[in-house]
């Protein structure tokens, strides 16, 4: 009889999944609000539709906040368990005081995802070409907006030669430059791709490849949210850093195939592209830890915007235990 148990156990293991990330029972709902819906995000959503949100016992909600603002204040009251955009939002917070610190607990992105989209063909574009031009970056304060600040600062171009426009909210950055607002825009793909596709302007730079590494977006949650919900959170950066493996290594147009679902309205040629354009840049990051060194360049970008009062505790504000865990496993 034991033996019998033995082999039958046995089988049943060998049915499991081969993951480190151990399969959790039942399905638990993750309401998410993402800052903006971008290729960018990859990972997150092949983690969707891989099926490894499923694996770990996780059905994903997700809404669109058009802000970091307004996804930090999905999740402060309660409308969202986790919260994904820059991570200037939670410092802002917690300066501000809190006894329910938004703790960063995943990071995906290690650079700037956007590109620079011009209304000329430039194929010999300099960052220097920007002076006396009127770009449209971001909103004031956004990782956005700083990051390109900090940018022309590295380039020696003084504030005043350049009218970067912050009046027009994120997520409506395109339709305004689209209506002749601006010399140049910023902007993630796959709408940068599809822009210059539709021949309405010219991709002439990558953002990301002037800023260098800089914690670009995170997943976030309440500290109370995060000691009651351990066991979720740890299937949840588990189901996204698989994705993120296979997003770094997987075929482009592979990938785009699994995110079509994603962005109907794009085309498949576009998603590749946008794709191919993440690999190249290497825009995310594998073991889903913020590092010290990276939340204090951050700082140094809010610094140099003049938009921090005060530099932010790193370990009040970041918890990397899970993410540690998780990539050691796999």
């Amino acid at each position: 009889m034991k033996r019998k148990f033995a082999v039958a156990g046995a089988l049943l293991f060998a049915l499991l999944p081969l993951s480190a990330c151990g399969e959790q029972d039942g399905a638990v709902t993750l309401r998410i609000n993402e800052v903006t819906h971008s290729v960018f995000y990859a990972p997150m959503y092949l983690a969707d539709s891989l099926g490894y949100f499923e694996e770990e016992g996780i059905r994903i909600e997700l809404t669109n906040g058009g802000g970091a603002d307004n996804v930090m204040a999905s999740v402060l009251s309660g409308d969202a368990d986790i919260g994904f955009c820059g991570p200037e939002a939670a410092i802002y917070v917690l300066l501000g005081g809190t006894s329910d610190v938004p703790t960063v607990f995943g990071q995906l992105t290690k650079r700037d995802g956007s590109f620079l989209v011009s209304r000329e063909e430039e194929p010999d574009f300099q960052w220097t070409d920007l002076a006396g031009k009127d770009v449209l970056a971001g909103r004031r304060g956004g990782v956005p907006a700083m990051t390109f600040e900090y940018i022309l600062k590295e380039h020696g171009l003084p504030e005043e030669e350049i009218t970067l426009n912050y009046d027009v909210a994120f997520n409506l950055m395109t339709s305004a430059f689209e209506g002749g607002v601006g010399d140049y825009c910023t902007m993630f793909e796959p709408t940068a791709s599809e822009y210059q596709a539709a021949g309405k302007g010219y991709i002439v730079a990558a953002v990301g490849d002037a800023s260098g590494e800089v914690p670009y977006t995170a997943y976030f949650a309440k500290r109370s949210w995060l000691d009651e919900n351990e066991e979720t959170a740890r299937g949840f950066l588990c189901a996204v850093m698989r994705a993120i493996e296979y997003a770094q290594n997987e075929d482009a147009a592979t990938i785009a195939e699994h995110l079509y679902a994603q962005f109907p309205s794009t085309s498949l040629n576009s998603i590749t592209t946008s794709i191919e354009s993440y690999q190249r840049i290497d825009a995310w990051k594998s073991d889903m830890v913020m590092t010290q060194e990276s939340f204090e360049r951050l700082q140094d970008i809010i610094e140099s915007a003049g938009e921090l009062p005060e530099r932010a505790d790193y370990n009040r504000l970041v918890d990397n235990s899970l993410a540690r865990e998780i990539f050691e496993e796999l």
